[in-house]
């Protein structure tokens, strides 16, 4: 049964303005996942911006030395609201790349992931009716992009309670993510044994070398055809240029489509055998995050699609990437989870990083249409 939309769709375009100010409010309180007192800092204005808005105020989480920002707007919400306020950009990156808007985009460092979805979220709430307001959750942490150490439990706990998840994160060229690959990361370490290069160099056992046959055997691991990716990343070895190294050190990032697939690498990874006599290899790590497969959107998606239609909204896609979220963690609680519903723009983690500033307020409209459509 479709649900009457009741939506401001135009009263939402009308507070354009008034999101702006509070993404730049946001942009401008700098927030690496590194840093506990810029959380902290963040944090701040986070839940100050939610109160002006929605006029209530969070509850503090205290984890790991780390805030999370939690509302519960009713005795019992159904429908919780999910995202992030910590960024991958060190401190000071505001001074080189300041908040902006020229020719209608927000720039800045974490507007796009995901200082404007959390505004979005805020602008939603306030658009609904009371009873619906009652019904949901929000749960905002400040290390997610760090793999959610310190928030895991509490999000794990907050998917449980309800009966649909809707995450934040950005969009991706306008579509809803509708699946996501699970992640799993490593850090393989090799042992070898040092000696002269110059005079000695056949006493040595080299790491660096060692290194290289390992990061072969990791390739043959990989199953493109299926998905599955397995990348080695930051390397390191040695310690000076006329020594046979005796250590070497390699990250590896790992993403697959099924949990089948993420079992199958570790399984794989953990067999890795040395090659060179009297190398030794050592595993760390594992996986971090399960897929979002996509029939823990399906149902979601198709309701977000006849809710933009009723609103009058651009049509909606759905697609599967290769970024994680914390709606991976939501998914595997058995929570069906709708990811992707954030800003509209581009360039996450990167320098072109953009809002659109025009698709705010009906992305904020979809939202709080979809919490209609649900509690309904």
């Amino acid at each position: 049964m479709e649900i009457e939309t009741t939506v401001p769709t135009t009263d939402l375009r009308d507070r354009q303005a008034q999101m702006r100010d509070a993404v730049r409010a946001l942009v401008e309180m700098e927030s690496p996942s590194s840093d506990a007192a810029a959380l902290r800092a963040c944090a701040d204005v986070v839940a100050r911006v939610g109160e002006e808005v929605m006029g209530a105020a969070p509850e503090w989480i205290e984890s790991g030395g780390l805030p999370h920002l939690h509302w519960r707007l009713g005795a019992q919400p159904r429908v919780l609201l999910l995202g992030h306020f910590d960024t991958v950009w060190p401190l000071g990156t505001l001074q080189r790349i300041p908040f902006a808007e020229v020719d209608g985009r927000l720039t800045g460092p974490g507007v796009f992931d995901m200082k404007a979805g959390i505004v979005q979220g805020f602008f939603a709430v306030a658009a609904l009716a009371g009873r619906h307001r009652e019904g949901v959750e929000i749960l905002f942490t400040s290390d997610e992009e760090v793999g959610s150490a310190t928030s895991r439990g509490v999000i794990k706990d907050a998917a449980r309670r309800v009966q649909a998840v809707l995450v934040l994160e950005p969009s991706q060229g306008a579509a809803l993510k509708i699946a996501r690959k699970g992640v799993s990361t490593y850090q393989l370490d090799v042992e070898g044994r040092a000696s002269h290069a110059g005079l000695e160099p056949e006493k040595g056992v080299n790491a660096t070398v060692e290194l290289a046959h390992a990061v072969l055997g990791l390739a043959r691991i990989a199953r493109p055809e299926l998905g599955t990716t397995v990348t080695p990343t930051v390397a390191s070895s040695g310690t000076a240029t006329n020594v046979v190294p005796a250590s070497a050190h390699l990250h590896v990032d790992v993403r697959a489509l099924s949990p089948e697939e993420q079992r199958r690498v570790d399984d794989e990874m953990h067999d890795l055998a040395a090659t060179l006599p009297g190398a030794r290899l050592s595993l760390r790590g594992g996986p971090d995050r399960p897929p979002l497969p996509s029939r823990m959107a399906q149902d979601l998606f198709q309701r977000a699609t006849s809710v933009a239609e009723r609103l009058g909204l651009d049509a909606l896609d759905g697609v599967e990437v290769g970024g994680g979220s914390d709606g991976n963690l939501t998914a595997a609680q058995g929570t069906p989870t709708l990811d992707g519903l954030g800003a509209v723009g581009g360039g996450a983690h990167a320098e072109d990083e953009h809002v659109i500033a025009a698709t705010m307020p009906d992305r904020a409209a979809l939202v709080a249409g979809l919490i209609e459509d649900l509690l309904g």
